[in-house]
């Protein structure tokens, strides 16, 4: 797999996320999927996702950096919502937020097999301060 099929790809899955199109998530999402070093296959990932939209209804996944060395991506994501309740344990509540998520991904036969997510919570507190 190439740098730009890897892109290519990875740009289909943020789309997919950005549709909330759960039902194709198993196009990019393997089924043996790990994130943060828990395994929580297709199934979990996808519960996963859907409890973020849940407490984040509008939830927009925004690539601000995106590098390529097959097997795997690290990108930049860039984040402006508005939480309903807490968010990594800081009491937004509706409060509207931007902060960004360092994630790597690997991939293997065409899908995502591990996730590693820093999130900048630190951001997120600072705004709640002001």
């Amino acid at each position: 797999m190439t740098e730009d099929d890897l892109k290519r790809i990875y740009r289909g899955y943020i789309a997919c996320l950005n549709a909330r199109d759960w039902d194709a998530l198993g196009n990019f999402v393997d089924e043996a999927a790990r994130h943060d070093g828990r395994p929580l296959g297709l199934s979990g990932y996808r519960a996963m996702l859907e409890a973020d939209v849940a407490s984040i209804p509008d939830l927009v996944f925004h690539i601000d950096l995106l590098v390529a060395e097959p097997p795997r991506i690290a990108a930049r994501l860039l984040f402006d919502c508005t939480p309903v309740g807490t968010l990594f344990d800081l009491p937004v509540n509706g409060r509207r937020v931007r902060f960004s998520e360092n994630v790597f991904y690997e991939f293997a036969g065409g899908r995502i097999v591990d996730v590693r997510s820093v999130i900048d919570k630190a951001a997120i507190a600072a705004q709640l301060s002001e």
